[in-house]
């Protein structure tokens, strides 16, 4: 299939690109949809689009169009865009990556103060698996088009750097603590991965690390958060995030919580069924 001649599309950032229909194409099939259906809906929109049409436009044209084939591929095409609606607070994202980690064997906590050389900080998610420790920040951006600059990497060093030197002065912990994470729902400007390189912090976005990013392990192990529903409203994904439900496996095991809000059973089995699917169970 051939691409589009000079066809202009505008990202979220404002950035101008030269349209892929390789790229449309990967992203629905992530979905899960057949390569009928995929390639049904790359004709579709390769048919209507036009010079300067926005990447906002593009989503929500193969969106409805995948909806319209099955509830569930529409679901998973919309993972980056239910992570964006995690928001605003960004406190939902750090419980949804604490999730992720437990079901990678990790033991976590959110919102924990640990004591640093100079003074005390709260980090994001504190993580432990096989006697190491990993100190995780979370740097959410609620607004799409924006990326993770080196900055944030450097921020977040320093402040590693000084819980390590009193973790390692105190000589009295049983677990070794391990590296810094920032872990972000966007993407990371080459500087930030060039620092974090240099200085052994470990960094997870949406894409990297290469084939184990966000997208990756969400993906791979079935985590969806509960925002990529799109049988639930917004009223009750909020709801639900306010109880501390951040993933679908969660809502599938704690379903009671769907008739806290009412509703009725014929749609009940259906949310749950979205849920099985998605999970992959």
């Amino acid at each position: 299939m051939k691409e589009p001649k000079s066809i202009e599309i505008i990202k979220s950032s404002g950035e101008r690109v030269r349209f892929s229909l390789t790229k449309l194409r990967k992203s629905l099939q992530r979905s899960g949809a057949d390569e009928k259906v995929v390639d049904q809906i790359v004709d579709q929109v390769r048919d209507e689009l036009y010079q300067g049409i926005s990447t906002r436009e593009i989503y929500n044209r193969a969106f409805a169009l995948l909806k319209k084939k099955k509830a569930v591929f529409a679901s998973k095409y919309k993972l980056k865009k239910a992570i964006y609606e995690l928001g605003p607070t960004g406190f939902p994202f750090e419980k949804f990556i604490a999730s992720i980690l437990q079901y990678s064997g990790y033991t976590t906590e959110v919102g924990k103060i640990l004591q640093g050389h100079c003074v005390t900080h709260e980090v994001d998610v504190f993580a432990k698996k096989n006697g190491l420790v990993a100190v995780i920040e979370c740097k959410f951006h609620s607004e799409e088009g924006r990326n993770c600059n080196v900055k944030i990497p450097l921020y977040i060093r320093s402040r590693y750097e000084d819980i390590k030197k009193h973790w390692d002065d105190k000589k009295t912990e049983e677990l070794a603590l391990d590296k810094g994470w920032v872990v972000t729902n966007t993407r990371f400007t080459e500087d930030a991965i060039s620092y974090g390189r240099c200085v052994d912090l470990y960094l997870l976005s949406w894409d990297v690390p290469l084939g184990d990013g966000l997208k990756d392990r969400i993906d791979r192990l079935g985590l969806y958060p509960i925002t990529v529903s799109t049988l639930l409203s917004q009223r009750e994904k909020q709801f639900l995030l306010s109880r501390d439900i951040v993933l679908c496996r969660q809502l599938l095991n704690d379903h009671f919580f769907l008739d806290h809000l009412e509703i009725v059973p014929p749609r009940k089995e259906k949310i749950m069924k979205e849920l099985r699917q998605l999970c992959n169970c």
